[in-house]
């Protein structure tokens, strides 16, 4: 983005004091400093901005101008450059209003030009895009310039005498083509926007529906036509498209175009659409959510099985009662239920039983994440395919949640157990996307009382709430038996959180941000909670204050801890073209698009921080969770993610010091206790509900065994993993 865009300095001021949420630090106001400021203004501007600041001295306030041009909280300063006239504008909203904004047009010479900014609470993107379209939907020439929270999104390809070449942040090659390419680039932003390269792609094959269109370098992409409506008023009146497109991920792109074929809107985890159409959202996702559920419902209707009479499981390992593992084992289900667990010389076999046999097997209770927003309703399908029937949702849109249990309750959703948690966020530039916003105390405490009518489990606070709100929320969600969780607020250390009511701490790096510099916790809810844990954690010694007397009080307190540690090394501790070992172990079923994409790496160090600074925090947090466990803080397993991460997140605990066992627990009779299931679910015992998952190989052994499913058991439904695999474009294990 060009430099030197002149902002009036009341209001860029009102946004960064908005940022800092007027900082409350030991329940006391504290003023914001110029060094806060400095460190907010950098954290949103791209490399090339952050130096000009640097050069021009453009740090100073002088008279009523303040000179910038990054993206400042949540509003997104216009380019110096002039929009030409036939440019199409589009803008990117969240709950907490405008975050971005993206433009593309075509120039004289037939390429197509594409600029995109984007402050997702405080992950900056900034990126410009050119490419020259071919026939067919093919990619003459492609580049890609700017920065994301990875650091540089440089991209480039084009193909010369019959020979494409390209170069990406996640891979550089090149390989002989017969004619032109259908290039699609890596996903440097969020993959819900779709412009450029990606956009022509998908124009051309929604005007050939059902014909497959190959990429380039890997992958395919087709496309089915699913509704049509009308939009705007007046000269503005036109009709949109929702077309599903496959091939891109495991799960399917669900994205409206216009008549034309030009991107209308997409709707997805982050929303985007057209300048001016901002209202029709809401009749949008009515028309879209229906199409979804008559996708999944004929999944939900057509892929398991319901056997009429037993289950037998002959011969099996078992991990039984939560925390033993007998051999030689018989189960016998029926109806969804448990009715018996004994030897295998010892249990009689009903007649007409469904015999399954476990020689070599290892039977074990559904897996749960703990930490799951569910909205992609095909990922619930990655979720069951690796054995997981139990979920917590930590936060979500209210209604979505609610919708989902009602069709879950009619068997037209196949998805496993949710147990949710409302999110409750202040009002801000940095407000979560998917929160129920408050800006008052007692909206706050209504907030807490319209979770408990909507049959939620919980409260998530969230960083943008203000500290002093914390303890009246509490006891109220005490009060009418909810569980309390969430982030920090930002200037809250966790003794405070722990003091005014919290049960839960999520993520490791609140936990560590005990530890953390006053500035870092004064950031902690922007992507200073990754950044300033990132520089700071590996100096911190886990066998002295303040850490000691943390875990020393949580564990008396019986606080527990979801620490999400797969996020963390996602973050800190993966870099560009490797691919994380939460999804390497999956990368040759994924589809190709998605494959390559699992290459990304986390975060860029910030300016004096090294990526070593940051690997050796990541090795910090993961003993954090060892020395919490050691303490007898209770552990659940969760990932943040699609959910395929739940094993990984296993495979870490066990390196921080857990047994096998202990970190199975974590992921089964843990979490089912937190949220008052342990009577029916979370083990394997006789009269508990049958949701089941038999795998090829011992656990016990090895904790990467829980990848090989073979079968899943729930509600009394059987499913082959292979099949719930195959539904979401996944190849077999």
């Amino acid at each position: 983005m060009g430099c030197g865009a002149p902002v009036s300095a009341g209001r860029a001021l009102l946004s960064i004091a908005h940022s800092a949420n007027s900082k409350v630090s030991n329940h006391g106001r504290r003023d914001m400093s110029m060094r806060n400021f400095r460190r907010d203004v950098l954290t949103s501007c791209s490399a090339r901005v952050r130096l000009w600041l640097r050069l021009s001295g453009a740090w100073r306030v002088a008279g009523s101008v303040i000179f910038a041009s990054c993206t400042v909280g949540s509003a997104v300063l216009a380019a110096t450059s002039v929009l030409p006239a036939q440019a199409r504008s589009y803008v990117i909203v969240s709950s907490s209003g405008r975050i971005g904004a993206l433009h593309e047009w075509t120039a004289a010479d037939g390429r197509l030009h594409v600029d995109v900014q984007l402050n997702l609470r405080g992950q900056v993107w900034n990126v410009t895009e050119s490419m020259l379209p071919g026939p067919n939907g093919t990619v003459l020439e492609f580049t890609r310039e700017g920065s994301s929270p990875g650091g540089s999104v440089a991209e480039k390809f084009d193909v010369k005498q019959g020979v494409a070449r390209w170069q990406s942040p996640l891979d550089r090659s090149e390989a002989r083509v017969d004619g032109p390419a259908s290039y699609l680039p890596t996903f440097s932003y969020p993959s819900t926007i779709v412009a450029g390269a990606d956009e022509w792609i998908t124009k051309w094959a929604t005007s050939h529906p059902g014909q497959i269109v190959h990429l380039f370098p890997s992958g395919e992409e087709s496309a089915t036509r699913l509704a049509t409506t009308m939009v705007g008023s007046g000269q503005r009146r036109t009709q949109v498209i929702l077309w599903k497109i496959d091939g891109l991920n495991h799960s399917p792109r669900f994205i409206w175009l216009e008549s034309n074929g030009d991107i209308f809107a997409n709707l997805e985890f982050l929303r985007y659409i057209k300048e001016g159409y901002e209202s029709n959202i809401p009749a949008l996702l009515d028309i879209q959510n229906q199409q979804i559920a008559k996708q999944v419902r004929k999944i939900a209707h057509g892929l398991p099985v319901r056997p009429a009479g037993s289950i037998v499981f002959r011969d099996v390992r078992v991990f039984a009662a939560g925390r033993d593992w007998r051999d030689h084992q018989t189960v016998v289900v029926k109806g969804g239920k448990i009715l018996a667990i004994g030897p295998a010389s010892k249990v009689s076999i009903p007649v007409n039983g469904m015999i399954i046999e476990g020689t070599g097997k290892t039977l074990l209770p559904g897996l749960w994440d703990a930490h799951m927003h569910v909205q992609d309703e095909y990922n619930d399908l990655s979720e069951l395919s690796i054995g997981v029937t139990s979920l917590r949702d930590p936060g979500n849109f209210n209604d979505l949640t609610i919708e989902h249990r009602k069709r879950r309750a009619t068997g037209d959703l196949l998805m496993p157990h949710v147990y949710a948690s409302s999110l409750i966020d202040g009002a801000g530039p940095y407000t979560a996307q998917i929160a129920t916003v408050v800006r008052s105390l007692p909206e706050a405490v209504k907030a807490v009382d319209d979770a408990k009518k909507m049959g939620l489990i919980a409260i998530k606070i969230y960083g943008s709430l203000n500290p002093l709100w914390v303890a009246s929320m509490a006891a109220e969600a005490h009060r009418i038996g909810l569980h309390v969780h969430g982030h920090l607020p930002v200037g809250m250390r966790p003794t405070e959180a722990i003091a005014d009511g919290y049960d839960e701490i999520t993520h490791i790096y609140f936990v560590a941000m005990q530890a953390m510099p006053q500035d870092v916790v004064d950031h902690s809810n922007t992507i200073a909670r990754f950044t300033g844990v990132g520089e700071y954690m590996k100096d911190v010694d886990l066998n002295a204050e303040p850490l000691v007397g943390l875990i020393a009080e949580m564990a008396r307190r019986r606080i527990w801890v979801d620490p999400t540690l797969v996020v963390a090394e996602s973050i800190l501790d993966t870099k560009n073209g490797e691919v994380s070992p939460a999804y390497a172990p999956f990368i040759r079923a994924m589809p190709g698009p998605e494959a390559r994409n699992s290459s990304q790496g986390g975060f860029e160090p910030p300016p004096g921080v090294t990526q070593e600074d940051f690997h050796r925090s990541y090795e910090k947090l993961v003993q954090l969770v060892g020395a919490l466990h050691r303490a007898g803080v209770d552990i659940v397993a969760g990932t943040d993610g699609p959910g395929i991460e739940l094993v990984r997140e296993l495979e870490l605990y066990v390196a921080a010091g857990f047994t096998t066992t202990d970190a199975l627990r974590s992921a089964t009779i843990l979490p089912a206790t937190l949220v008052g299931a342990a009577s029916h679910s979370g083990s394997i015992e006789p009269g508990k509900d049958a949701d089941l998952v038999l795998v090829d190989g011992d656990p016990a052994r090895n904790i990467s065994d829980l990848r090989k499913t073979s079968l899943v058991m729930m509600d009394g439904l059987l499913m082959k993993a292979d099949a719930l695999r195959a539904a979401v474009g996944m190849q077999k294990r």
